[in-house]
């Protein structure tokens, strides 16, 4: 089960896809905000998205899966893991934080002041130095640009508000599931990912050379070795 990252849609994980989807059933959705889902105005919780991606797996008659997710998506994926167990079999947290970023007021300030506008230097930020540069990194951000005209900021605005009330630190020890934390060097959420793999019972963190938040699309060949190894049952 894939969950995307702010400001990004199902296409994130295309690499994953690609490499994948001919031994095992990989399902990607996009949040509401997002593709081909809803952008509401009003609004919404945590909670109200977290039901979202329930529903998602109850219509695609997925009721165990491992749960891979990034940013908000991770956060997503271990909310579901402590809420209801029983539907994960394992965790893949890309970029992944128990806690709450510190930047979520900036890109909330972003896209209210600057509407889809900010979207780019968003996108830069979660990236490592340089990569935006590269012919993947450029092809990762005219993708990603040229549906800004489909989009709304004021749903995005409301993820970044839905996202400011999941601190789940205190309630990873309680975590049931094995979880591989990714964090990329330059990841704004290294430090997060590193204490939440600490304090998560069956938990390790792996951080990936050279790579930023999005590491699963910047450096697709190491970070599917290690899915590989969680597939397998081996991570």
């Amino acid at each position: 089960m894939l969950i995307h990252a702010n400001p990004f849609d199902r296409r994130l994980w295309r690499f994953q896809v690609e490499d994948f989807s001919d031994r095992y059933r990989m399902v990607a959705m996009d949040l509401r905000g997002y593709g081909a889902s809803d952008k509401p105005d009003d609004p919404f919780t945590f909670d109200d998205m977290m039901a979202d991606v329930l529903a998602v797996c109850d219509a695609a008659g997925v009721k165990r899966a491992i749960f891979m997710g990034a940013s908000v998506g991770s956060s997503l994926s271990l909310r579901i893991a402590l809420d209801v167990p029983d539907r994960v079999s394992q965790l893949v947290l890309v970029g992944g934080n128990a806690g709450v970023a510190s930047s979520g007021a900036a890109r909330i300030a972003g896209y209210e002041n600057n509407g889809m506008a900010y979207r780019a230097a968003h996108i830069q930020d979660l990236v490592a130095p340089g990569f935006a540069d590269t012919r993947r990194g450029r092809i990762l951000i005219d993708v990603f640009l040229r549906d800004d005209v489909a989009l709304n900021p004021a749903t995005i605005v409301n993820v970044f508000r839905a996202m400011e009330g999941r601190d789940m630190t205190d309630r990873l020890a309680s975590l049931s599931v094995p979880t591989l934390v990714v964090n990329g060097e330059h990841d704004l959420s290294l430090a997060g990912g590193r204490r939440t793999a600490e304090l998560a019972p069956d938990a390790r963190h792996v951080v990936l050379p050279g790579a930023g938040h999005v590491c699963n699309y910047e450096d697709p060949d190491a970070f599917n070795v290690l899915l590989q190894e969680v597939l397998e049952g081996v991570g």
